[in-house]
């Protein structure tokens, strides 16, 4: 897998994401959130761990709940070497969500986007200023997630200082403008994701000289509806086409990964390196 210089750390193009670790799927009617989240006990999320480190990949992205950081943990103890950047928990203290991602030596902490953005909504930016100087305050890189290309542009323009951005490929808030974050509600997503969100965010990443890591690259797996298993491969090569020929040389790409029926880890970066060996 290649890699670039992120943050000053060798990272590969395609990082491993959490959210099928812990039950969040945007597709659940074809595999329910109680199902995605019963398979993933700790030995199957260790074992995707491994899986992929063994296929290269060297960092992973993950929300800062006790589960993942337990998990991960242990994932050291056993030998494992991947990169660990941590998501914020929004049902956690800040503070002490700090305390626990610093027990694993984050190379960089990022605010979650959906409280990030439900902040904003309510004119709360003093507080979500303030929660950004406490991330940083860590002296880890600190970066903030959205779903939103305005509120990347309103970063750079006001000069948050932020050092890194995860953005979302599909700003699903539109959708959801005064509803509470998943989290807090524990509702399955039925969300719907449009086509003609990427090239918004493709924009506003090439427009901040910062680094990028793009998330909801298979638009929460609903880019794979309606496709055979022998289809499935094109699909991936033309969404990371897609990506990687749009995002800036030095960004990344998060995926999550459902290992129940297939090595998805291993296919992704088969497809992935054949793609970045060609641009």
């Amino acid at each position: 897998m290649k890699t670039v210089e992120f943050l000053k750390v060798p990272m590969t193009k395609v990082i491993l994401g959490d959210n099928p670790f812990i039950g969040n799927s945007y597709v659940p009617d074809t595999y329910p959130r109680k199902e995605m989240f019963d398979y993933y006990q700790s030995d199957k999320v260790l074992s995707a761990l491994f899986t992929a480190e063994e296929n290269g990949i060297n960092t992973y992205m993950a929300l800062a709940d006790n589960y993942l950081i337990r998990l991960f943990q242990q994932y050291r103890r056993e030998g494992g070497k991947m990169n660990i950047m941590f998501q914020t928990c929004p049902s956690t203290d800040l503070q002490a969500n700090i305390w626990q991602m610093m027990a694993c030596e984050p190379v960089a902490i990022y605010h979650q986007g959906s409280t990030l953005e439900e902040f904003l909504r309510e004119d709360k930016k003093d507080i979500l200023m303030k929660r950004l100087e406490l991330i940083r305050s860590t002296g880890v890189y600190v970066g903030l997630g959205t779903h939103v290309p305005e509120i990347l542009l309103q970063a750079e323009r006001e000069g948050w200082g932020m050092d890194f951005y995860m953005t979302c490929l599909y700003n699903y808030q539109n959708q959801r403008k005064g509803e509470q974050s998943s989290f807090f509600t524990n509702k399955p997503k039925y969300i719907v994701f449009y086509p003609e969100d990427p090239p918004k965010m493709y924009e506003a990443v090439k427009a901040v000289n910062k680094p990028c890591i793009a998330f909801k690259i298979f638009a929460g797996g609903q880019v794979f509806n309606g496709k055979t298993p022998e289809e499935i491969p094109a699909v991936l090569e033309a969404v990371y086409t897609d990506v990687f020929t749009n995002m800036k040389p030095g960004d990344l790409a998060c995926i999550g990964v459902y290992q129940k029926f297939k090595d998805q880890i291993k296919e992704n970066v088969e497809v992935a390196s054949k793609v970045l060996a060609s641009i």
